[in-house]
């Protein structure tokens, strides 16, 4: 019979995340995850080989938890796909930084375990396959220009409206909003 667990692994990640938020991903130590947790740093090595493990899984659960969200509201409309980032980001703004550490193909070709490759293909397959569906049946086809065009309205131009606010540590104003609906129905035309 193995020894009780004392310390659970999303707690771990829960107080890395903390760390993160509020010093930036320098701030995330091993050692100063241990010390803040009081516990032994083995139990944080025996959960994660690295601290670059750490922070990519952390990554990997904002992503999961943000797309989950943004598959939902794509499911039901394109508008709404393409207003739930600055959302979800005013809703978890810690996570929303952490986001901006690294990009999927960055985690796809580097020296990373398999197990976090994996999780990030996934991820990536789910993200494509509702694009594309909604690319096809919104825009009537499924081609280059039509999966761009979706693409462009639900991802690039959310994204790049609440990069500064995030980078800044401040919440996107509500004519990010505005900005955003009126891009999304110029580019999607007549989507309500």
């Amino acid at each position: 019979m193995g020894r009780k667990e004392h310390f659970k692994r999303e707690e771990f990640m829960d107080a890395a995340l903390r760390m993160v938020a509020q010093g930036g991903p320098g701030a995330l130590t091993v050692s100063a995850l241990a010390s803040g947790m009081k516990a032994p740093i083995g139990s944080v090595y025996h959960r994660f080989p690295s601290r670059d493990v750490l922070l990519a899984e952390l990554w990997i659960r904002a992503v999961e938890q943000f797309q989950r969200g943004f598959l939902e509201a794509l499911a039901c409309n394109g508008l709404l796909a393409s207003l739930y980032t600055v959302e979800w980001v005013r809703k978890h703004p810690n996570e929303g930084r952490l986001l901006l550490l690294y990009r999927r193909e960055e985690l796809l070709s580097g020296d990373w375990p398999e197990h976090l490759k994996d999780d990030i293909a996934r991820l990536s397959r789910e993200l494509d396959s509702g694009i594309r569906s909604f690319a096809e049946n919104r825009l009537g086809s499924l081609t280059k220009e039509t999966l761009r065009r979706a693409t462009f309205a639900l991802v690039d131009v959310p994204l790049a409206a609440v990069r500064q606010h995030l980078q800044e540590g401040q919440p996107p104003p509500a004519i990010v909003d505005e900005l955003i609906r009126e891009t999304y129905l110029a580019i999607i035309r007549g989507d309500k």
